[in-house]
């Protein structure tokens, strides 16, 4: 393949990362990057951004769990996360703290996830 002789364009300084990210998504990179030389790149050493953990659940509420998730489409451990971290931010208002972590968006499930996750109302059994 012939590579086109044109010259590109330089990338500009931005003042956040929210900024390059709405350039980017409205510049089509080709104009600014020689892709041509672009390789694979692999990350052997990246730790995951979650950790396994084992977790002891009564039968009863396992299965709860995932009758409302089924119910909601998504699977149970999505929704068991997006119940954690909730209750997690819930509590840590409730003592008047943000948490050691509640930066971190990593930790916390995406808007979208909470708002299907929980878009359903309680059934009157778990109401009380």
């Amino acid at each position: 393949m012939v590579k086109p002789n044109r010259s590109l364009k330089p990338i500009p300084e931005f003042a956040s990362e929210a900024a390059e990210r709405r350039f980017w998504e409205t510049h089509d990179s080709a104009a600014y990057v020689d892709w041509s030389s672009a390789g694979f790149v692999r990350f052997p050493n990246l730790k995951p951004s979650t950790e396994t953990i084992s977790l002891r659940l009564p039968a009863g509420l396992l299965a709860d769990l995932k009758a409302l998730a089924n119910k909601q489409d998504v699977p149970y451990q999505s929704l068991l996360k997006v119940f954690l971290a909730d209750r997690v931010a819930r509590e840590w208002r409730a003592v008047g703290l943000r948490g050691p972590r509640s930066a971190n968006k990593a930790v916390q499930p995406t808007i979208r996830a909470r708002r299907k996750a929980l878009s359903q109302k309680p059934s009157r059994a778990a109401r009380g």
